[in-house]
């Protein structure tokens, strides 16, 4: 079983849980589809396929097998009922009004190792109910979610380059780039520092940043529970 971590864009809610790799399916569905006239599908007696239009984009799909279990330890909730921990991935199903003004399932992060870093929406979810205590209260879940991608919520849109000074690039000395802003944060077990690099600058490469400021001598490593302090820095852009 591998820990997999799910970040929904809009509340920057992370929802942990349990992933048999074995049981991922991966697949991917170009953007073609046969020429259509009035009649139908374009085609000729002399041809060995039907022309395609070739459309852009296309699909990209995972379906995901998680476990849910109440007695398993490292869970954020405490609960007797399974449905507990599962509610949240059925309400990824759910339309809602996004930033746009318009109804859509939310936009999530699906967050798995170093390799994995995924925006989509879940499409459809199944879940198996077992272990049922003398109340019929079930005490273990296992979820089929089916996982389609998305393009980045900024994706396509112009970014304005960001340019680090040569001692913020090598995090030698940070103090002339630190303002009156500092938080602090509990490490969790799901927890990596790109990822919270990622959600307090906006990019992942500033993790090293955060490690140096509070003398994290190794980054994989870092016992769940022990406070970061992220601090507040200001950063120079330059013009695109």
């Amino acid at each position: 079983m591998e820990r997999v971590v799910f970040l929904i864009e809009q509340t920057n809610q992370r929802i942990g849980c349990l992933l048999n790799p074995e049981s991922l399916t991966f697949t991917r569905a170009a953007g073609v589809k046969p020429r259509q006239s009035l009649g139908g599908p374009l085609a000729g007696a002399g041809l060995s396929d039907y022309p395609l239009l070739y459309i852009g984009g296309g699909r990209t799909e995972l379906e995901l097998d998680l476990l849910f279990d109440v007695n398993l330890d490292g869970s954020s909730i405490q609960t007797e009922d399974v449905r507990d921990l599962t509610a949240p991935f059925w309400d990824m199903t759910e339309n809602r009004v996004g930033a746009d003004g318009f109804r859509h399932p939310p936009l999530v992060r699906f967050i798995w190792g170093k390799a994995w870093n995924m925006p989509g929406v879940v499409t459809a979810v199944a879940e198996r109910l077992e272990f049922f205590t003398a109340t019929g209260t079930p005490q273990r879940s296992l979820l089929r979610m089916r996982f389609v991608r998305t393009g980045d919520p900024d994706e396509g849109r112009p970014r304005e380059p960001i340019f680090l000074p040569p001692e913020l690039e090598n995090f030698e000395d940070i103090t002339p780039f630190l303002v009156d802003r500092e938080e602090m944060y509990a490490f969790t077990a799901d927890d990596r520092l790109d990822e919270l690099a990622f959600r307090y600058y906006g990019d992942p490469q500033l993790w090293r940043l955060i490690a140096r400021y509070n003398d994290v001598p190794d980054p994989l490593n870092i016992t769940p529970g022990t406070l970061l302090n992220i601090p507040g820095i200001e950063i120079t852009r330059r013009r695109a």
